[in-house]
């Protein structure tokens, strides 16, 4: 690791620490308008800890059951609750999230442009092609993910030449700006954009994708990736993968930089961030449990006690068809070393679900697991998901960012005012 190499760190805009809890809790948003509030708080929180960005995800369709046990699930449009944040804030970055399957280019191409003004060049756009979501925009059904994805590239593709075709020294030199009359499998569009570019160059450009398809597209385009990285060698392995893939597209590989998703459980002591985890996962039945431990291991544990010891012996031969080779892995290795009860399996990130990084612990804990990883090159930062209680995001910003900074390995303020200054994008 170079000396000068620094984490670049965001926070998520939703109350990961309510996950689990029952909607009638006194903290939860009884109205969207506190929902509006609590993203102004997070934002602002996230800015006085100097945070490169926050970032907001979009759902395009309504689960029912989801909301009906939470209501603060419900989601606000997220470029319009950053336009919003753009004023009540002056330096964090605002990441927002367009579909590239159900929208139009020269409206988003507008939007991320207008954003970009409204909050003095801090707007980056995390491009995603849904999974899901095609019953509200037509009767046709949801394209193949190899048609979402060339989707998506003919859909920045024509974003891009959109902003380039209006630069801002039109309006400062008396440049010219032309058409871009592009005609491809899925648009057609004539241009220029009717929004001048901001001095601080375009917006900065996110992806998820994981796979190959995915992967290759998020290589070729994106300025940071949001990978889903369970554990550290899934992590070196992505990055390794995606520097390559960039290299193919003419990119220099230090431009993509990884940014799993870290969902942690912060507290004063290990027994009371384990508590967190356990009750953030507690409306799940042990039905459901236990069909999750057999899609991940192929281990089945129906009509078995909790109190029942999970040995070596137990495990399935490990060429067996698993969901997720990488967390097969993991839980593998977990039960070969400790032989936990069935509970303490049942209770494993693995089986309760996140194809995030999950991290439990004190500040300690968290913080000696992200200087690993990050030594070890399986990433660039991380996107902050402060699970289990309202304290742990406190702990995260109050104790755990100062340490990173301490360590040399965040900075101690903002060196810039744009989203490009604070990922070092030139």
């Amino acid at each position: 690791m170079t000396k000068d190499r620094q984490l670049h760190i965001g926070l998520v805009l939703a109350a990961m620490w309510r996950k689990g809890r029952d909607a009638s809790e006194d903290d939860t948003p009884s109205s969207l308008r506190d929902a509006w509030d609590l993203h102004v708080g997070l934002a602002r929180m996230a800015e006085q800890a100097k945070l490169d960005f926050v970032f907001k995800p979009d759902y395009l369709v309504l689960h029912p059951a989801l909301v009906a046990r939470s209501p603060s699930a419900v989601s606000l449009d997220p470029t319009m609750v950053l336009a919003s944040i753009a004023r009540s804030t002056e330096m964090v970055g605002l990441v927002t999230t367009v579909s590239t399957t159900f929208n139009v280019p020269y409206v988003v191409a507008r939007q991320m442009q207008s954003l970009h003004w409204i909050s003095n060049g801090r707007a980056g756009w995390n491009i995603v092609t849904s999974i899901e979501g095609a019953e509200n925009f037509g009767n046709a059904p949801m394209p193949s993910p190899d048609e979402r994805y060339r989707k998506a590239a003919e859909f920045t593709d024509v974003v891009r030449r959109l902003w380039q075709s209006h630069p801002y020294e039109v309006m400062t030199e008396g440049a010219s700006y032309a058409p871009i009359n592009h005609i491809g499998e899925f648009f057609s569009v004539k241009g220029p954009l009717n929004v001048a570019g901001h001095p601080a160059g375009p917006p900065p450009l996110f992806q998820a994708g994981a796979s190959d398809a995915g992967r290759n597209f998020a290589a070729s385009v994106a300025d940071a990736i949001f990978g889903s990285i369970p554990d550290m060698q899934a992590g070196i392995e992505l990055r390794a993968d995606l520097r390559v893939r960039a290299e193919r597209h003419g990119r220099d590989p230090g431009a993509v930089r990884v940014l799993p998703g870290l969902y942690f459980f912060l507290a004063r002591t290990r027994e009371e961030a384990w508590r967190l985890h356990r009750q953030a996962h507690a409306h799940l039945t042990r039905e459901k449990r236990d069909e999750a431990l057999k899609a991940v291991l192929g281990l089945d544990v129906s009509g078995m006690p909790l109190d029942a010891r999970i040995t070596s012996d137990l495990l399935p031969a490990c060429d067996q068809f698993v969901r997720s080779r990488t967390h097969a892995d993991l839980l593998r290795r977990f039960i070969e070393n400790h032989h936990p009860t069935l509970d303490d399996v049942l209770a494993r990130p693995e089986v309760v679900g996140s194809a995030h990084w999950v991290s439990v612990g004190t500040v300690e804990d968290v913080l000696g697991e992200i200087v690993e990883w990050f030594e070890a090159g399986a990433i660039d930062g991380f996107i902050a998901l402060p699970g289990g209680s309202f304290e742990s995001l406190q702990l995260f910003l109050n104790e755990l960012v100062p340490a990173l900074v301490a360590r040399g390995l965040f900075r101690r303020d903002y060196q810039g005012s744009t989203l490009r200054e604070h990922l070092g994008i030139g």
